[in-house]
């Protein structure tokens, strides 16, 4: 059996993580080891943060909801009781971009909880 050379296939495998760990400093970006480590642990962050990411969009529109509710009178846990007890369900991204958008239906939905907290 002819002995096989891996010399053109593991420079096409350098290559490929040494472009994919380009805008690192120092020696991540040129020495093939110290990228090769570095790609892994940017990979893998870059997998947990996508998960992350959610979370983080949910707080941001929690505290968007939480402020234009106060602005109206209303905490953001009795507003969310008002809209449950009301049967209104919209999710909190709509609930969010209402606020920034269109201020005076959201207002309409703070006086639909209103009436339903006080009830």
């Amino acid at each position: 059996m002819p002995r096989v050379k891996t010399g053109v296939a593991s420079h096409r495998r350098h290559k490929k993580v040494l472009a994919l760990t380009k805008g690192q400093r120092a020696t991540r970006h040129a020495l093939y080891r110290r990228a090769h480590e570095s790609m892994l642990k940017s990979l893998s962050y870059a997998y947990s943060h996508r998960r992350e990411r959610k979370g983080d969009m949910r707080r941001l529109w929690i505290l968007r909801v939480s402020a234009a509710s106060r602005a109206q009178g209303l905490t953001y846990s009795r507003f969310m009781d008002g809209l449950n007890k009301a049967g209104v369900t919209i999710n909190r991204k709509m609930l969010a971009d209402m606020a920034v958008r269109e201020p005076g239906s959201f207002a309409e939905l703070v006086s639909i909880a209103k009436d339903r907290v006080q009830v």
